[in-house]
């Protein structure tokens, strides 16, 4: 028989091994450690300890996926509903260290769907308006601040950290991310998520961005380039090393013959990756576009998310309401979206457009629960070199109970040069980030340090056209949503 922790099981929709994102220990180990307080070590980078708190997942991944889980330090940005899942998730699943950005003070909203907040940890009420707001911030709890210690109750082996504020992440250089295996940014606007993007990847290292919008929500990956290993039985037809798809090719195949006579070929494919700003501009790839039958299927949650940002970029980072004049901007928005995808006429209905804004700002426990478990079994998967990541673009819409997964991709300039040099691929970027300008917004000829004040150049769209960035020209008119 093949040893039960190199099984291959079927990893659960969350991607974690208990009940609701949960990780359960057996009984010899309490709270993380083993009562004997013994730590002998049976596995390179697991000790006989590691081996029995994590023995379910480690059937579920492997050993030797666990040992990189083991090794992993995660820098995560926000602490909002969904940051909270996916902090979960990743300390329970055992990872080396997580280091939390967040320094916003905690509100009552927070304690609707942060379950790491407690009442205690509202901050104090505002009494001097005059006073400057860093003054206020600190006299008043804030969010990691408050979580990290209950976060780190979960599993003692994993050290939490406080990674500080916001406003200081984005002017550091890629030298800050590099000592991190994994960059996750969570329910922020365009602007920021594309500075920390660009950041991550210069310093080759993974990406995710992710958040939700009431029942509606989103995940996108770069992980710049990954190779990953997926473990099948051998079929009768050989398996080739060629291309699979514009970002995916197979790079070698190595066979094995388990103890109870099943041959399982192993193989190790190559995936690519384009930054979020190259993939937000980015149009549905052509067996989509041709097909009528799933062009149909595209949800309205794509054209309704890249409005979002859009109206963000140019309203000063605010959130469209139920305003008469946002409504109007907004639902004019989603029309050019929903033609600049070339999408059919009446993909977005007003219903629908009606229950995205309403929906806009709001966090409900189910979707933060469904998407938070699908990135952190992304993440885990990604750690440990395991089965086929997303690409690029995962919509989940919880009102339809309907999730799908999107390849946006245009080929990032630094990959045009070799498809295998794609972490030693040397890249410049000041710490005002005017670097942003050379990686994945090639129609932006503006300067791009602007985004410090919260505001971001407006593309030239007749250069757009010259360089193949904008689609739909001679197409069919989209259908006109309208949110009345």
């Amino acid at each position: 028989m093949a040893n039960p922790a190199e099984a291959p099981v079927q990893a659960q929709p969350n991607g974690i091994n208990g009940t609701n994102g949960t990780a359960m220990a057996p009984p010899p180990v309490s709270n993380g450690v083993a009562q004997n307080g013994e730590t002998t070590t049976t596995d390179p980078g697991l000790s006989a300890d590691d081996m029995a708190l994590y023995d379910r997942q480690i059937r579920l991944w492997g050993v030797k996926a666990q040992e990189s889980i083991r090794s992993a330090h995660v820098l995560l940005v926000s602490l909002r509903a969904l940051g909270t899942e996916i902090a979960k998730n990743l300390t329970l699943a055992g990872i080396s260290s997580l280091t939390i950005t967040d320094n916003d003070p905690v509100t009552k909203e927070d304690l609707g769907a942060q379950f790491f907040l407690r009442e205690e940890d509202v901050g104090k009420p505002v009494r001097d308006i005059v006073i400057i707001w860093r003054l206020l911030l600190a006299d008043m709890q804030q969010r990691a601040e408050a979580a990290i210690p209950r976060i780190q109750e979960l599993n003692p082996r994993v050290t939490v950290k406080d990674g500080g504020s916001l406003q200081d992440l984005i002017v550091k250089d890629s030298s800050y991310f590099a000592p991190f295996n994994c960059v996750i940014a969570c329910d922020l606007d365009l602007v920021t998520l594309s500075m920390i993007n660009t950041a991550a990847r210069v310093a080759s290292r993974p990406f995710y961005a992710a958040g939700i919008h009431g029942f509606y929500g989103y995940i996108f990956a770069d992980l710049v380039g990954h190779e990953f290993v997926v473990e099948r039985e051998r079929s009768n037809v050989p398996t080739k090393l060629q291309a699979e798809s514009l970002t995916r090719c197979v790079v070698s195949v190595t066979n094995k013959k388990e103890n109870s006579g099943k041959n399982i070929e192993m193989v190790k494919k190559q995936e690519l990756y384009c930054p979020l700003l190259l993939a937000n501009s980015s149009p549905l790839p052509q067996d989509i576009l041709t097909n009528r039958r799933k062009l149909k299927a595209v949800p309205a949650l794509l054209p309704c998310l890249r409005a979002l940002w859009e109206f963000q970029r140019t309203n000063q980072l605010r959130l469209p309401g139920l305003q008469q004049q946002d409504l109007m901007v907004f639902s004019q928005l989603v029309n050019s979206k929903v033609a600049e995808l070339q999408l059919l006429p009446g993909t977005v209905t007003g219903d629908f457009l009606k229950s995205f804004v309403q929906n806009i700002g709001s966090e409900i426990t189910p979707t933060a629960a469904f998407v938070g478990g699908r990135l952190s079994e992304d993440v885990i998967n990604v750690l440990g070199k395991r089965e086929q990541p997303i690409q690029n673009f995962a919509l989940f819409d919880g009102d339809a109970m309907d999730g799908r997964i999107y390849c946006l991709f245009t080929l990032a300039p630094e990959l045009t040069m070799d498809y295998t040099s794609v972490s030693s691929v040397p890249m410049d970027m000041s710490t005002d980030l005017s670097g942003l300008n050379g990686v994945g917004m090639p129609i932006m000829n503006a300067d791009i340090s602007a985004v410090h004040d919260g505001t971001l150049p407006v593309p030239d769209p007749n250069q757009a056209q010259g360089q193949g960035e904008t689609h739909g020209a001679g197409q069919e008119t989209a259908g006109q949503a309208n949110p009345g």
